[in-house]
């Protein structure tokens, strides 16, 4: 029994998704009922919180292997702490962690915070595999679409620092094979996507793979942070987003090492792939209705 955490949000619904292709035994934990009811069909479903510790040992029972994942929130390392401590009191022999690209060398932000948890599973006894993904290319649309729908732009304080962005269905592929079997125990991965770019490379793609005029435009990094906050977001989530900026514009986060593929045995989407398949995301609301 296969346990996928976090199977609402955007990397645990896809590894969902691809280890209920793969036929195996598994179950879907969400929070609510609502979430649960989603869930492909054949998933068996259960409703549990990494902060209240007996519904995990609810939604642990019989489980063998677990997909570890949480919301980049400042709770994280309490959260998947506790996830963690029951995985260890239900006899789970293995998990495998859903971590972040600079958990290993960048000491600020969300990779400090995957650190720890890192350093705590690899403390105890159970077999696991950590995957630290570098940026999702689902944010070029989380992220940069909005603005480009409705001012034809996005902005950000990159200058031309790269970003090797993998998908997270190639990443949901690497987790399901690490999940259904004992090859990858004790593996850290780095995965990369097959390119680099800079934000003002993106652009090109986008208007050219979408049909949409999208520009790139370089602010200072206080112009960010002022409009971060303006639009609602709390203060310790703009921090935090900021220095993980500093990681790419610091020269890291834009290596190409080919792991991901032979993880894979197939390339992985490029980003002129993904943008051709969601263009409408990027259109006016108008031309997409």
């Amino acid at each position: 029994m296969i346990l996928v955490t976090g199977a609402s949000g955007t990397v645990g619904k896809a590894v969902l998704a691809e280890v209920a292709r793969c036929g195996v035994q598994h179950r879907a934990m969400y929070r609510s009922q609502t979430e649960a009811a989603k869930a492909p069909a054949g998933t068996e479903t259960v409703i549990a919180d990494f902060a209240h510790q007996a519904s995990l040992a609810a939604a642990l029972r019989g489980v063998e292997s677990v997909y570890l994942v949480c919301s980049p929130v400042r709770e994280l390392v309490r959260l998947e702490g506790n996830a963690i401590d029951a995985c260890e009191a239900a006899g789970v022999r293995r998990i495998v962690l859903n971590s972040a690209m600079g958990a290993g060398d960048y000491g600020k932000s969300f990779p400090s915070w995957h650190r720890q948890v890192e350093d705590k599973l690899n403390a105890t006894q159970m077999a696991h595999c950590i995957l630290r993904p570098n940026s999702f290319t689902q944010n070029v649309v989380t992220y940069f679409a909005p603005s480009i729908r409705t001012q034809g732009a996005f902005y950000a304080a990159m200058g031309n620092a790269r970003n090797s962005y993998v998908d997270v269905r190639d990443i949901a592929t690497v987790a399901a094979k690490a999940l259904q079997g004992a090859r990858h125990d004790g593996k850290v991965y780095e995965l990369n996507g097959p390119e680099a770019l800079t934000y003002q490379e993106i652009a090109e793609k986008i208007s050219r793979q979408t049909g949409t005029a999208a520009r790139y435009v370089d602010i200072p990094a206080e112009a960010q942070r002022k409009a971060m906050l303006e639009q609602g977001m709390p203060e310790w989530q703009v921090t935090a987003l900021l220095e993980l900026q500093e990681y790419y514009t610091g020269g890291q986060g834009g290596s190409l090492d080919g792991m991901l593929e032979e993880l894979l045995g197939r390339p992985p989407m490029a980003m002129d792939q993904f943008l051709k398949e969601f263009a409408a995301e990027f259109r006016g609301q108008a031309a997409k209705a």
